[in-house]
């Protein structure tokens, strides 16, 4: 089980470097405002922390338009001087009494992966899918977390990756 023990995510201290300057890209959806607005704020927190200045929030109606609003974004920035060094998705699924939350989550995990394969920056997933409310809660400062602060260490993380793959 993910608990909060279990990683190191969110041990920064190794000095991330050049953020400050980094264009980081946050898509959230409207469904579930109240937990994506928790992760979202999260996610601002620790990019803020971290020096990154130039933050986009881009709202979607839900989880299947993510990967086709990062694509845009994507195909519009990517020659600019602010073109985005990551994008991260956030959203919130709850299980209902059809297999529509089956659907939304298999889209949008394979929207990102392929995004993650065919784009030059990662894309973070930071899109819960959980069975109901309360797990959802767990998961925006719970026993399991935050999310939305894991998904900007993992964006600030892989900058810093990419970064380091140009020093060999």
């Amino acid at each position: 089980m993910a608990e909060i023990g279990n990683s190191t995510l969110l041990h920064l201290d190794s000095g991330i470097p050049d953020t400050r300057d980094a264009c980081v890209v946050i898509v959230k959806t409207e469904w579930n405002a109240a937990i994506v607005n928790a992760l979202e704020n999260g996610c601002m927190q620790v990019l803020m922390e971290a020096g990154v200045k130039d933050i986009t929030v881009i709202t979607v109606p839900g989880a299947i338009e993510i990967p086709f609003a990062i694509r845009q974004y994507w195909e519009l920035k990517k020659e600019k001087d602010n073109a985005p060094r990551s994008f991260i998705a956030l959203a919130c699924v709850i299980r209902g009494d059809t297999p529509h939350f089956d659907y939304v989550c298999q889209s949008v995990t394979e929207g990102v992966l392929q995004l993650n394969l065919s784009l030059p920056v990662p894309v973070i997933f930071g899109v819960l899918t959980v069975d109901n409310e309360t797990q959802a809660i767990e998961r925006t400062g719970g026993p399991h977390g935050h999310k939305g602060k894991e998904a900007a260490a993992t964006a600030l993380k892989m900058m810093q990756m990419i970064e380091s793959f140009g020093k060999e």
